[in-house]
């Protein structure tokens, strides 16, 4: 495991593409079950049953791969960002950096797409207004995870609900209840910050002023209307792929359909509206969008099924990871202590502690969620033996949702636990993820939008999230505790 985290930070340290380093780890982890006299056919054969198992999920990345280019090209990013902009204003700047970026990261669930479109745009016009880089920063990488963490197309989302197999559409009900506390706080101190800000603005030279319009100049975005307008038809028509997201969201459609009826209606506005040749949209499809003007290059390049490779591949190599991590046994001590620390302290709060090691070890969100889902399976069952959240919140399924779980009692309480487990991985390993400084959730972000580091500091949706929950299993514990 050290020399499995070595070579992570390796790569991450200078810059490599992380698929080597997770293949070494698949080197030395069925190394370790040679040595503990364990086959190397019974290894191979539990990891590809667990690659097998992420079939599902693979195939709806492939998907969402098609949605973001096609979303590009259409010009729906580009009438969303261009008609959210109007709304920007140097008191409010902060908070409605935080809340355009939730709203455009809940549209595309990708944290990367909504930070390099409308993390972009909200950077560069709270600089001009004189925001503090570090505020403004944090703000936006906190929004960019609202979306991530609740998006009913997003990647992460999705992996917890095939891991955890649960009802994705009950999964984000849940996660709406937790996050509306953190959620709202989160705009309070945004907003808070806003008016201290423009107070102490009011009383300082210009000299400020002129250095972050300095700044901010360098991301090239001098009209973000004209620039829209030079390179999109701008139509109605345009918005209507996210209208069909939302919609058919609302009516808990599978998600897999609902990319699938977004995909047709974009791919006819690229070609009905922009104007697009077929062999064109092939291209987009395969390489994603890639414009000719270097300023909309910066803000909406990315997409297609080419960019999901990567992800793709983390994914089943995390899952040959947890077949060999069966065979070999060789987390079994380490999960042991988890569960004795949940003993003491919870399962919720135990959880949020072992994403912090696997985020930290894993250096990406993806891994983390997936080291964390293998190390804290079965501590939520004293959450369900205490009563805690109840069995109508069962709800579970495979992706798709379609199907409920109509069992016995310990089918009923299977289903309640894996629906705990998924929560809390929702609420820990995806929030904590962005905010380790090495780990790529947090870091291409904020490199996107050219903000400090410190920022992670000034993201506070994602210290919220995992901090109230936290607290409200202590409430629960103290009292229970008195109950008794």
């Amino acid at each position: 495991m050290l020399a499995f985290c070595a070579a992570l930070f390796v790569s991450v340290g200078f810059g490599w593409p992380i698929i080597p380093a997770l293949l070494i780890g698949v080197l030395l982890f069925s190394g370790y079950g040679l040595i503990r006299k364990v086959s190397l056919r019974s290894i191979a054969v539990h990891a590809a049953s667990s690659i097998r198992a992420t079939s599902t999920v693979l195939v709806t990345f492939v998907l969402i791969g098609l949605l973001t280019s096609l979303w590009r090209a259409s010009g729906t990013i580009a009438y969303i960002v261009t008609h959210a902009i109007a709304v920007i204003h140097p008191v409010t700047v902060l908070p409605l950096s935080f809340l355009l970026c939730s709203a455009m990261s809940v549209l595309t669930g990708s944290s990367f797409a909504s930070a390099a479109t409308m993390g972009t745009v909200c950077m560069s016009f709270g600089l001009t207004m004189g925001a503090s880089p570090v505020m403004l920063g944090g703000s936006i990488l906190a929004g960019v995870y609202v979306g991530d963490r609740c998006s009913p197309v997003s990647t992460s989302a999705l992996l917890v609900s095939q891991l955890t197999r649960t009802n994705l559409f009950d999964n984000l009900g849940r996660m709406v209840r937790t996050g509306a506390i953190p959620f709202v706080l989160s705009c309070l101190v945004y907003g808070a910050a806003a008016v201290v800000g423009a107070r102490r603005g009011s009383q300082s030279d210009a000299s400020h002023l002129a250095v972050a319009t300095e700044r901010s100049a360098s991301y090239g975005v001098p009209d973000i209307t004209m620039l829209f307008s030079a390179s999109f038809h701008l139509h109605w028509l345009t918005v209507l792929p996210a209208v069909v997201v939302i919609v058919l969201a609302l009516m808990r459609v599978d998600v897999r359909l609902i990319m699938i009826a977004s995909i047709a209606v974009s791919t006819a506005i690229c070609i009905g509206v922009q104007g697009m040749g077929l062999m064109d949209l092939v291209d987009l499809l395969v390489f994603g969008y890639h414009a000719s003007d270097p300023q909309i290059a910066r803000l909406l390049d990315g997409g297609g099924m080419v960019s999901m490779l990567t992800v793709m591949a983390i994914v089943c190599i995390s899952a040959a990871y947890s077949g060999i991590f069966a065979q070999t046994h060789m987390l079994d001590r380490l999960q042991h202590a988890i569960s004795a620390l949940a003993g003491h302290v919870g399962a919720v709060t135990a959880t949020v502690v072992t994403a912090v090691g696997a985020a930290m070890l894993a250096c990406n969100q993806t891994l983390a969620i997936m080291l964390t889902h293998q190390l804290c399976t079965g501590l939520h069952r004293r959450d369900v033996a205490y009563g805690e959240g109840g069995r109508g919140d069962a709800g579970a399924g495979q992706i798709d949702g379609n199907a409920a779980v109509s069992a016995g009692d310990d089918d009923l309480t299977d289903a309640d636990e894996r629906t705990h487990l998924a929560l809390a991985i929702e609420d820990s390993a995806v929030v904590i993820a962005p905010l380790v400084p090495w780990a790529i959730a947090g870091a291409v972000p904020l490199a996107t939008i050219n903000a400090p580091t410190s920022s992670l500091l000034a993201a506070v949706f994602l210290y919220f999230v995992p901090l109230s929950r936290i607290i409200g299993e202590l409430i629960t514990r103290k009292t229970a505790s008195v109950l008794a």
